[in-house]
């Protein structure tokens, strides 16, 4: 990458003290801070957050810093205010996304690569965009991970008290800013800002991992992809990668332009808002692959000809076939999944004797385990997987790891999965959503099932019998902390499984999730529909529950 070396600047910009007041409600939740654009507009709002990251973690003084987000609304104007509080906060080098844009996984690899001190990332994931969308910041740490919450608490605690922060006097601070369009290598008073390539570091992180080769040949064979970046950070990645390094055809990553309201779609890769995804895959020219991405390129969807992959299964696939895969060809030491996820990876765990690690919603949980060796893979039902080459979900990292399978094996996505299930059988899953509820009506419901909690265990629902019920904690086994409330779970003698757990990844209201699982081992059973297979769960779920008459919905408002 060729950098010229410049000065945005006429004069020198001097740190200043700005006067502020404490906004309520700036706890980070699950994936940091989400809220509407409008909120973050406010005077001071994202200036008191970002000068409580710089008070908490002091090592960023001196220090190199990533930056960088998922191009949508209010992103770029986010990242010249970070820029004049990192250089007035001492700094020393921040390494920025040409055009603001930085995916999750890619800042999660920056920051490992060039040993930086952390990252802020700015998205707000799967949210929609715009100006009557979604922002959301976060803070990642030297690892690449998420914050754990001991920082994220003192963030927190920190913005309730706050009173000034600190930034760079408007004389000498040019009204365009630094120019972050163009790679490049600038100064901001003492800090350096290198402005570049987004994709160029994942790209090569990507290579190392799997055999470009055979995947090359792959689509010159003539099998064909569809990639869905809906608008959004997957797609410099996507088509550098896979049109340009893999060859794939021009066209075979769509939507690959990432636009600020992300052309209006809602950039979450499920069967609902992929819609037009699922239909080009169960048209009667289908290609042989489909996969999406979501707003910060983290999450993926993965489907074949008339079939769709859930997250569960994916995960629990990509175990059982890692050794074909070049970067984990040695084996992996070890699965984690988060509570709500299928136990499909359970049984493929058992079956190869490796430790497989439960933990709550939220991938700094996996970050740990990473870190001390303990799993390689790791994944979440909201369609998030990813492994030890970065402490991210990585949404381009799974769809070339199913890449890599189809052209190692010579199969059919549906032919590799529905091979699993004869294997291992089959774990039918789902998640019903009750979105956008009134806080208090759901803080109501969870309230109602936790006083339920030691009673559940003996009765009787048609033919299940409750073994289990518990609020789920989890005591993490590389730093010893205990995370309680982590999610409801009833559990029946047969495996089956019923989890309720409000999401903290929303900006309105309450979001209720309620997952579903059954396992099934009769092979005849394996092609039944999966809402059919659930039927009587979904039925005891919502009589447990009391879903319709706490939240006054009678039908979920996303089936996945």
């Amino acid at each position: 990458m060729s950098l010229t070396t410049v000065s945005t600047q006429a004069s020198v910009p001097t740190p200043i003290s700005v006067s502020t007041q404490a906004f309520a409600g700036q706890r980070p939740g699950t994936s940091g801070l989400r809220k509407k654009v409008t909120v973050f507009q406010q005077p001071g709002y994202l200036e008191n957050f970002v000068q409580a990251i710089f008070d908490v973690v002091p090592e960023l003084k001196g220090g190199t810093l990533v930056l960088g987000g998922d191009g949508r609304y209010h992103n770029r104007a986010a990242v010249q205010t970070i820029l004049k509080m990192a250089a007035a906060n001492g700094v020393a080098k921040v390494l920025v996304g040409q055009g603001a844009l930085l995916s999750t996984p890619a800042v999660s690899c920056v920051i490992r690569k060039h040993g930086a001190v952390g990252g802020i990332v700015l998205s707000a994931s799967h949210n929609p965009g715009g100006p009557d969308g979604d922002f959301g910041i976060k803070y990642n740490v030297t690892n690449g991970g998420p914050a754990p919450e001991k920082i994220t608490e003192a963030i927190y605690q920190r913005t309730t008290s706050i009173t000034q922060y600190q930034t760079l006097d408007s004389d000498g601070y040019t009204a365009a800013g630094v120019d972050i369009e163009h790679l490049g290598e600038y100064t901001l008073g003492d800090m350096q800002v290198l402005v570049i390539d987004p994709v160029s570091d994942y790209a090569e992180l990507m290579e190392s991992l799997f055999d470009f080769a055979a995947i090359r040949a792959w689509f010159a064979s003539g099998k064909r992809m569809r990639f869905d970046s809906m608008c959004a950070a997957s797609g410099p990645y996507a088509t550098r990668i896979i049109e340009g390094l893999l060859g794939a055809p021009t066209g075979t990553v769509v939507n690959g332009v990432p636009l600020e309201d992300f052309g209006g779609l809602h950039p979450d890769p499920n069967p609902v808002y992929a819609d037009d995804l699922v239909a080009h895959l169960t048209a009667a020219d289908a290609p042989d692959f489909g996969a999406a991405s979501d707003g910060d390129a983290d999450r993926n969807m993965i489907l074949g000809r008339n079939f769709i992959v859930t997250p569960s299964d994916s995960l629990a696939v990509m175990a059982a076939n890692a050794t074909l895969v070049k970067g984990y060809a040695a084996g992996i030491a070890g699965v984690a999944r988060s509570m709500p996820t299928s136990c499909a990876v359970d049984a493929v765990a058992k079956k190869l004797g490796l430790p497989c690690f439960e933990t709550p919603t939220g991938w700094k949980f996996f970050g740990n385990l990473l870190d001390a060796g303990k799993v390689a893979l790791c994944g979440e039902e909201s369609y998030g997987t990813g492994s030890g080459h970065v402490r991210e979900k990585d949404g381009v990292w799974a769809v070339l790891f199913w890449l890599n399978l189809l052209a190692v094996t010579g199969k059919s996505v549906e032919d590799i999965v529905t091979a699993h299930w004869q294997t291992y059988g089959r774990h039918f899953y789902s998640r019903h959503d009750y979105e956008a509820l009134d806080t208090d009506a759901a803080n109501g419901l969870m309230a109602h099932l936790r006083e339920q909690l030691a009673s559940l265990p003996g009765q009787q629902f048609g033919a299940y019998t409750v073994v289990l019920a518990d609020d789920f904690a989890y005591d993490d086994p590389v730093d010893g902390s205990r995370s309680e409330k982590q999610g409801i779970r009833i559990i029946f003698t047969d495996g089956s499984r019923i989890v309720f757990r409000l999401s903290g990844t929303g900006t309105e209201g309450a979001t209720l999730r309620v997952y579903l699982e059954k396992f099934e081992a009769d092979t005849r059973q394996h092609g039944v529909a999966t809402q059919t297979a659930l039927a009587d769960l979904i039925q005891i779920a919502g009589e447990v529950a009391q879903i319709a008459t706490r939240s006054g919905r009678t039908q979920p408002t996303v089936v996945t």
